[in-house]
């Protein structure tokens, strides 16, 4: 546990050809209760248990499997993408502090995105697909950004699609064009591709678990619960103006225009545009800061 890597519990995967096998193990393993939990972390943070720990990791297994599910379309194994989550897994849970009031399911949840998304982007070739700030935004939210605008078409993107997904991330048109570019040529893998040769289950069946998950129920509301409280906290950073422009353009059921917020503010579209913008990224580097700052985020 001591390298974050290695805790012997964990079922064997084999590849893509035990996956099946692997996602029947991990459902054995039991959800805990908050207080079995809470005891089991005290016992690793304060005597480095390791059978604790392993309880933890293994406990949360299942969580690690439905994250890296949502992360198929990149055309990665999937047992690659879950080993990765593994690893991140064990890192949050060697640095969980059961103290802070989250359960370790929301603490984990930003650890095991982490790794897998690293790994994503050492496979699709950094070089490729870009390192900076708005490549990798691009990278992440542009399959989700497609589909809330209903993008299905194969190749380029309509102007006025990628004149509203360039806003709404706050790049650049240029580099929405070519990262979609870049992306389809990476190939897409369905959700409705049969488990096993005989085509006897889908792997979305895999998503849908008859178990009461109330630990990842809890989990994911936490998580919002405390997105929300960081965003209306990192909102201070903005002057009113901003706060309002970004409110009214990004973070409202019915968006404003342009046109409609220039003639508030007696100013250009454009100029109304670059106080979104810029207003957008003092918002993003607020949240970081206040994420890490709350050990919210991995490090480095």
């Amino acid at each position: 546990m001591a390298s974050g890597r290695n805790v012997a519990t964990i079922p064997a995967m084999g590849g893509e050809a035990g996956l099946n096998r692997y996602l029947a193990e991990i459902k054995k393993f039991p959800i805990l209760a908050p207080e079995e939990e809470y005891m089991l972390a005290k016992r690793w943070t304060e005597h480095q248990d390791t059978e604790a720990a392993a309880k933890l990791v293994n406990s949360h297994l299942r969580l690690v499997a439905k994250i890296a599910m949502g992360y198929r379309g990149y055309g990665l194994p999937t047992s690659e993408l879950i080993s990765e989550g593994n690893i991140g897994l064990m890192q949050g849970v060697k640095k969980f502090e059961p103290e802070r009031g989250f359960r370790l399911a929301t603490y984990a949840m930003w650890w095991i995105r982490a790794s897998i998304q690293e790994y994503i982007l050492r496979s699709w070739s950094l070089v490729k697909m870009g390192t900076t700030a708005a490549q990798k935004k691009l990278f992440f939210n542009l399959r989700r950004m497609k589909n809330q605008i209903e993008a299905f078409e194969d190749g380029d993107l309509r102007p006025e699609d990628v004149t509203k997904i360039a806003t709404d991330l706050g790049v650049s048109e240029e580099d929405v064009v070519s990262m979609n570019r870049r992306m389809a040529m990476g190939g897409d893998t369905s959700l409705n591709v049969s488990l096993r040769e005989e085509g006897e289950g889908q792997w979305q069946d895999w998503l849908v678990d008859t178990d009461p998950l109330q630990d990842e129920r809890v989990a994911e509301a936490q998580e919002s619960k405390v997105r929300h409280e960081l965003l209306l906290e990192a909102m201070q950073a903005l002057n009113e103006r901003e706060k309002h422009i970004l409110t009214e353009r990004r973070l409202t059921d019915e968006p404003k225009t342009l046109e409609e917020l220039s003639q508030v503010y007696d100013v250009s579209r454009e100029r109304i545009r670059q106080i979104e913008v810029r207003a957008f990224e003092k918002l993003q580097k607020a949240l970081m800061n206040l994420a890490g700052e709350r050990r919210l985020l991995p490090a480095g």
